[in-house]
């Protein structure tokens, strides 16, 4: 019979590609201006990944960076999470992960959940650490999106980023940090966000055929994207802050996808959030899907902002479409 474990936050890091396209640059590939992104997403510039550049070292990076805060190594690692939609292989990136980092004792795989894989990534680790399954998970997001990118069209690629964010979660005997969660799908507005297979007809023999080609860049109907998002990650974030036995007031920190200011404004509006409480930083590395909450979570952390015990909030919300909240306090 397995036992019921508590769970801790115990360590967090990121990594970001060196290289820095601020909007000065953007307006040089496309008709856009400083002005005209900033004001509409907040975002003023973002880290590109260089083309021998994969998941799998960044993902690493930032892996390593948690697991040293949290005072373990690779080998103390019992499950490593990648959740990641731009893998280097179609077949899963985990594993690749887990090679680089040394931690031969893990299992990895892959989980896509596009902007929303870091929250149900955290819910999936929960309930291998709840189990007893695993005693140390490593959660890690990570995304080079500009991959996928088409650089001609202005209402998606001033938008994206590169990056890696990463987490350590552990079970614990006294103390359980893990305090609620709530996740959604919504797969009939698939279209709103896409990162398409496009197949072309290849006939082989005696009318067989199959479909071969590539993915066409991310499409984004950007309008019913903010609708979709303002309208229900509240309503998801209340339902975890209920299965949390918590209010909004008790509340000291609210990270969400960092895919637009104004859609981060509106959530802490609608729920009654101080501006204070608010971690944003898409202005140094715009939307960078499932990396985006781990890397702010990292930023605050180690600026000493995050005390142990505070309570997190957080959200994420993108292609699926999918949204989801998990709540947690910082620490052993």
């Amino acid at each position: 019979m397995l036992h019921q474990s508590g769970i801790a936050i115990t360590g967090s890091g990121s990594a970001v590609p060196a290289a820095c396209l601020d909007n000065e640059g953007m307006s040089r590939l496309v008709e856009t201006s400083d002005e005209w992104i900033a004001s509409r997403t907040g975002i003023r510039q973002r880290r590109l990944a260089s083309p021998e550049a994969g998941i799998r070292t960044i993902a690493a990076q930032a892996g390593r960076n948690a697991l040293e805060m949290a005072g373990l190594t690779p080998m103390d690692v019992d499950l490593i999470i990648l959740a990641s939609s731009s893998a280097d292989d179609l077949f899963g990136s985990a594993s690749q992960v887990q090679a680089e980092l040394g931690a031969s004792k893990s299992v990895a795989f892959d989980l896509t959940a596009a902007c929303s894989g870091f929250v149900f990534g955290m819910v999936t680790a929960a309930q291998f650490i709840r189990t007893g399954t695993y005693q140390t998970v490593l959660l890690i997001g990570a995304d080079i999106l500009s991959r996928w990118t088409d650089w001609t069209d202005r209402r998606t690629c001033v938008l994206f980023g590169d990056g890696a964010g990463a987490i350590v979660m552990q079970a614990s005997p006294t103390d359980d940090r893990f305090l609620g969660f709530e996740i959604r799908s919504d797969g009939s507005q698939n279209s709103c966000l896409t990162l398409a297979f496009q197949p072309q007809s290849k006939e082989l023999v005696d009318d067989i055929t199959v479909g071969q080609g590539n993915f066409q860049p991310i499409f984004m109907n950007g309008q019913e994207v903010y609708r979709f998002a303002v309208k229900k990650v509240p309503e998801v974030i209340e339902k975890a802050l209920f299965r949390a036995n918590l209010t909004v007031e008790q509340v000291d920190w609210l990270v969400l996808h960092q895919a637009n200011q104004r859609i981060l404004d509106a959530v802490a509006q609608r729920l009654g959030i101080p501006g204070e409480k608010v971690v944003s930083n898409m202005a140094r590395y715009g939307n960078t899907s499932a990396a985006s909450i781990p890397i702010a979570l990292d930023e605050v952390v180690r600026s000493g902002q995050v005390k142990v015990g505070d309570t997190i909030v957080t959200a994420g919300f993108g292609a699926g479409l999918t949204w989801g909240s998990a709540i947690f306090q910082w620490g052993k």
